[in-house]
């Protein structure tokens, strides 16, 4: 049975998936990888949404406050032998729901164009792709997404 945990940053099931998730970024975006570390910093996090299977963390997600006012979606991760079994859009619809219970609108994300697996997520749960923002603007294997709320 899976379950959901809202925590933040300092949760120790979050610690050590995000270990894996920058493991597994360096890979897909090599020499890339170091400039997306600046802006993916898990420190002081105060809305992440871990999933468990029993006692073992399986997938996580975060959001922090965007300077336009929307919930910026982070850290999303889901261990790969728990892939394809619907965790993610779990992780994703929780931290969509905490961002409405805390009056944000609009979540918007970053994602990589190595990452097809994640932008087809985002596609099938409404976000629409936007002119990269921010750090990303200018950036080729960044991809942006919103979705209002």
């Amino acid at each position: 049975m899976i379950t959901v945990t809202r925590t933040n940053s300092e949760h120790p099931g979050f610690q050590s998936l995000v270990v894996l998730l920058d493991a597994h970024l360096a890979l897909r975006d090599g020499t890339e990888h170091a400039f997306y570390a600046v802006y993916n910093k898990s420190a002081a996090l105060a809305q992440v949404v871990v999933m468990y299977e029993d006692e073992k963390p399986v997938g996580c997600g975060a959001f922090k406050p965007h300077e336009d006012g929307g919930a910026e979606i982070k850290r999303m991760y889901v261990l790969p032998e728990y892939r394809g079994r619907g965790i993610a859009a779990r992780i994703l619809k929780e931290l969509e729901n905490w961002a409405v219970e805390l009056s944000y609108t609009r979540c918007i994300l970053e994602t990589g164009r190595r990452q097809p697996e994640a932008i087809a997520l985002y596609l099938k749960h409404g976000y629409t792709q936007i002119p990269n923002y921010g750090p990303y603007a200018g950036v080729e294997n960044s991809v942006c997404f919103e979705k209002d709320l």
